[in-house]
């Protein structure tokens, strides 16, 4: 094996993306619409997040609360969820 993250750096570079924890648009994927290579020490994991064609409030609207209620747990597992970058990037 080359080196530790070969596999992953293959996919980055299929998908665009410029490196680990940066995520990008994705507008022409059916259902998602952000795609990221995430990483936490040793372990790297492709999460594809967001729902095509909605938009979040950056601002504390009543949607924005309800979503972090409604997933605060997740958002807490960090940087391998999908639910941490959706609150990221969109909310």
């Amino acid at each position: 094996m080359k080196g530790k993250h070969t596999r992953a750096k293959a996919t980055m570079k299929r998908l665009g993306l410029k490196g680990f924890n940066k995520p990008k648009r994705t507008p022409s994927h059916s259902g998602k619409s952000h795609v990221v290579m995430a990483k936490d020490g040793d372990k790297t994991k492709l999460i594809r997040f967001g729902q095509q064609g909605k938009t979040g409030d950056k601002t504390m609207t009543k949607r924005a609360k309800s979503f972090k209620a409604r997933h605060g747990k997740n958002i807490k597992k960090g940087k391998m969820s999908a639910a941490f970058w959706s609150n990221k990037v969109k909310w």
